[in-house]
């Protein structure tokens, strides 16, 4: 699929307010509301319809589900009841764990519930079948339409649903969810964090419980008192112990929820314990500390009243935070409003992001062990001017997420591998070529290359400038992507791409010269006998002409140039306007040709008569003409073929459109602006 340049400047974080409708109709959730309560109709979303293809995109359904709306399910159905709770999300038939464990730590947060999920919603005198609800994607909060129509099977939701039957802004979320990613489908597999973040506009952060810092209980600790989402897991090593139940009563690859922190006085002592809640509602820890552990015998009624023990939801426990490092492989934070874990002051993150795409043949360069193509990836230089406060060095965290994979499931498309590594700045400007990166070693990089949609990590480094270079691990992968920076103190970014300039000699006048050379000599024997005596030759006379040559030029593996070429040539080379190639014209054109030759020969390295697309950013500069990733990524599109690869004949006419693009400009110009006024004829 084509993925098209987008502009990497940096941009200011996305306001929730500001929440842009996705309806295909333009209208937001108001105006379609008012005219189904005008028309006295209930809503229909012709976006997302109540058929097969919003449940699967791969396959059937198992059994046929009917879509019916809560009226048709129950006799009084409710928006929310009784408060918005964690016990109001139960599993059902997909695999979506990973979105209830976020969904369930959205409820702990009245704010941030509030804003994905508008409480002014209900089944009362105003219904009109229609819902919205507000999600974060790649800088900016959407509000997702639908109407309420749900799967169904024998009249029980199949999917999320609540444990009270009556109620429903759980199962709608979902829906607004899988609308906003395609299908129910898409939703299958996920990380916790995925959700978390579309739920907030935070960062994530990811722990490896076994190699978690000393302070690893007061992060918990910090996070969830600033009403950070906060979900856990424990790893699989195959996938048949997926959803596998260990002795003690947890899921491996199952996502969970963090919920309390907290100790308790056991004995004299104060023992730490972490309170975790499993989305499926029944299966529970049983180890100490468990509802029904021994534990709680030595613990005054006064203790378990404010540890809620008595309150703990089915498929809510507390276990020991000892226990839970034994047990938990991972740890998913997503920080509301940034703020810094790792110490006791609270303050604002400063956040920049950038846009960017990584496409075939010209910005997808993979990692540093593709040492040929990596630099060719798009580079974000970053300017850390300020020390932390009482620190020596400059805190921030790289986020780099790539954009719609789920979405695109439909159409093959799979989480990419991706990561990044950063570069002490050589204090240039323009796009660092091969050579820097060759002896050039990383300052730092992502922890890991992961097939997850975001990969972030934590850094510190000394104040001073640095490249930040976004890839996927292997090269020729496509997709879009959005990098965030979040900094403590206010840092610059930009993207370090080239400014668009053409470095071009004037065009000589075509006249004789005194004495010819042996090749004019060569050349006009050959004009003449193609020619005929006026010295003029047709884009089929400069075919045959140009390939007669070249076939007879050493060093060059070349094939035939086309006809196509030719006539380029005379467009470009023609001063006189009567479609035709004078002999002195061709002499001028000529001198050009031998330059361009000499440049391929350059960049063809295994002199197989082609140059790899990756290449066509210096091969163009050498010729003297510098372009952004823009204008690169959409010469690459029309002029390489499907292995990457650009033959001299394509070359030639890239160079010729060029140079014509850069004549017509230069004859428009005025006073060397850089920009042009035309009218329609010209």
């Amino acid at each position: 699929m084509p993925y098209l340049y987008q502009d990497s400047k940096p941009r200011l974080p996305a306001l929730p307010g500001a929440a842009r409708g996705t309806m295909g109709s333009g209208k937001t959730y108001e105006e379609l509301k008012q005219d189904c309560l005008r028309r006295g109709v209930l809503f229909e979303d012709p976006d997302f319809p109540a058929c097969n293809s919003s449940l699967f995109f791969s396959e059937k359904p198992p059994i046929p589900f009917l879509w019916k709306r809560p009226g048709d399910i129950v006799k009084d159905p409710k928006f929310i009841l009784g408060g918005a709770t964690r016990t109001d999300i139960c599993q059902g038939d997909l695999g979506d764990c990973w979105l209830l464990a976020a969904i369930a730590s959205l409820t702990l947060n009245e704010k941030t519930l509030a804003r994905v999920v508008p409480l002014d919603q209900n089944f009362g005198p105003d219904y009109a079948g229609i819902f919205h609800f507000q999600f974060w994607q790649h800088n900016e909060w959407l509000d997702v339409v639908i109407d309420d129509r749900l799967p169904t099977f024998n009249g029980r939701l199949v999917f999320l649903h609540s444990a009270e039957h009556n109620e429903f802004w759980s199962a709608l979320l979902e829906k607004a969810y899988a609308k906003l990613n395609g299908s129910y489908e898409a939703l299958k597999g996920g990380s916790t964090i995925e959700a978390m973040e579309d739920f907030t506009g935070g960062v994530g952060e990811m722990y490896e419980v076994k190699k978690a810092p000393d302070n690893f209980y007061e992060i918990l600790e910090k996070a969830l008192k600033r009403c950070s989402m906060v979900g856990c897991s424990i790893d699989t090593s195959s996938a048949a112990e997926s959803e596998a139940k260990t002795s003690f009563g947890l899921i491996k690859g199952h996502a969970y929820s963090v919920t309390g922190i907290d100790e308790v006085n056991y004995r004299g002592l104060q023992v730490p314990l972490i309170r975790i809640r499993n989305p499926w509602g029944q299966v529970e820890w049983n180890g100490p500390w468990s509802d029904t552990s021994p534990e709680w015998c030595l613990v005054s009624p006064l203790e378990q009243k404010r540890l809620s023990r008595a309150a703990l939801d089915d498929g809510e426990f507390w276990m020991k935070f000892e226990d839970f490092k034994v047990h938990f492989d991972k740890v998913e934070i997503c920080n509301l409003t940034p703020d810094a874990l790792e110490d006791n002051t609270t303050h604002k993150w400063e956040v920049t992001i950038h846009q960017g795409s990584w496409v075939r043949g010209s910005t997808a360069g993979g990692c540093r062990n593709f040492l040929e193509t990596f630099w060719t990836n798009p580079q974000i230089k970053l300017h850390l001017t300020e020390k932390d406060d009482g620190q020596d060095d400059c805190t921030f965290i790289a986020a780099l997420m790539q954009k719609d994979r789920r979405k695109l499931k439909k159409l093959g498309a799979e989480m990419l591998t991706i990561g990044y590594s950063i570069y002490e700045s050589p204090g240039r400007d323009g796009h660092l070529g091969k050579d820097f990166f060759r002896y050039h070693p990383s300052k730092a990089r992502s922890k890991t290359y992961i097939n997850l949609r975001e990969v972030s990590n934590r850094f510190k480094l000394p104040p001073g400038d640095y490249i930040l270079v976004p890839t996927t691990f292997e090269p020729h992968q496509e997709a879009d992507f959005c990098l965030r920076i979040f900094s403590e103190k206010k840092a610059i970014t930009e993207d370090l791409d080239e400014n668009v300039a053409i470095d071009l000699p004037e065009p000589p006048n075509p006249t004789p010269t005194p004495q010819e050379t042996e090749e004019e000599k060569q050349f006009r024997a050959l004009f003449e006998q193609i020619s005929g005596k006026d010295m003029e030759i047709s884009p089929e006379e400069l075919e045959y002409v140009l390939n007669a040559v070249l076939k007879k030029t050493k060093n060059i593996k070349f094939k035939n140039l086309s006809l196509i070429s030719c006539r380029n040539i005379i467009s470009l080379m023609d001063t006189s306007g009567n479609g035709k190639l004078e002999f002195n014209e061709f002499k001028v054109f000529w001198e050009k040709m031998k330059k361009w030759i000499n440049i391929f020969l350059q960049f063809d390295f295994d002199k197989s008569g082609s140059m790899s697309s990756y290449e066509l950013r210096s091969a163009l500069k050498a010729a003297g003409y510098q372009l952004n990733n823009y204008l690169l990524q959409l010469i690459v599109l029309r002029y390489s073929d499907e292995q990457f690869q650009i033959d001299f004949d394509d070359f030639l006419n890239c160079l010729i459109r060029l140079e014509n693009a850069s004549r017509v400009f230069q004859a428009l110009s005025v006073k060397n602006k850089e920009f042009i006024n035309l009218n329609i004829g010209e």
